[in-house]
């Protein structure tokens, strides 16, 4: 089983290099970054995960900066946003973030997707709250279409761009493609579509959901052992990791804390056990 990371980097915590550094020389498999643009101070979203929102929100790097940071110094280490917030991000600016990324690493790539908790973060990019997943979904389309071989046109609901010369292309083709949020047939029919696989945070009550996604996956028509299933922030134990390679998963991101370099390098000394 591939063991990756994630954790939040901000201007205190330890660098992307020196991170990225000490991940590829104790053979942890990916470095999952997410994004937050700006927290509005004056917000009445809650904290998903309870209490006060943690400082370290409001001061995250840009991913795609410190992954191409973390692409620079390393020769193996998977780089990946977990996650992207499609919904905040013009396609066709992003599109181009990603396949540079992915170029310039060597196809070493993961777009991890999501669509974002935080209402006024959103809605100061223009996002209205109730259409931000079918307006992401359109984005992704958008995406694909400049990423094919020849020049494609895209007209979806919300976003549109007309045949274009879009370079450079993803190494492979496209980007391997996760999609987090919570279980349901609407998300697994969409992932089946237009993605490589789920992101589950936390990785709780997979048993049955993992099923529900293979039949959707299925019924769409893709190959079995083309789908991915990563659980994500993860905080690991010899049982959970034996629980989830029952289930047929092989990469698994384990949750760092947010801190200076002796807390996250301890962590990863912790972890090594299960590298």
């Amino acid at each position: 089983m591939r063991i990756a990371t994630t954790t939040l980097l901000t201007d205190e915590t330890i660098t992307p290099v020196r991170l990225a550094r000490e991940l590829e020389e104790r053979g942890f498999a990916g470095l999952y970054l997410g994004e937050h643009t700006h927290i509005p101070v004056e917000r009445t979203t809650p904290y998903p995960a309870g209490g006060e929102l943690p400082r370290e929100y409001g001061r995250t790097l840009d991913p795609f900066v410190a992954l191409a940071q973390a692409a620079a110094v390393t020769d193996r280490l998977g780089l990946a946003t977990g996650i992207t917030l499609i919904a905040q991000h013009d396609p066709i600016d992003l599109a181009k973030q990603v396949a540079t990324l992915d170029h310039l690493s060597g196809g070493r790539f993961t777009l991890g997707l999501g669509f974002g908790w935080n209402k006024e973060e959103a809605a100061d990019h223009g996002v209205e709250w109730t259409s931000r997943r079918a307006l992401g979904w359109d984005r992704l389309a958008l995406m694909r279409a400049l990423w094919a071989p020849e020049p494609t046109p895209y007209d979806g609901e919300f976003v549109s761009v007309r045949p274009s010369e879009a370079h450079p292309k993803p190494a492979n083709g496209a980007p391997r493609t996760l999609v987090g949020g919570a279980p349901g047939p609407k998300l697994f029919a969409r992932i089946a579509e237009q993605a490589d696989g789920w992101l589950p945070i936390g990785g709780r009550g997979l048993d049955g959901s993992v099923a529900a996604l293979r039949k959707a996956w299925e019924s769409a028509g893709r190959s079995p052992e083309a789908l991915h299933v990563v659980p994500y922030a993860v905080h690991p134990s010899p049982e959970k990791l034996t629980r989830y390679a029952d289930l047929g998963v092989s990469e698994v991101v384990v949750q760092l804390p947010t801190g200076d370099e002796a807390a996250v390098l301890g962590a990863l000394d912790e972890y090594a056990q299960y590298v």
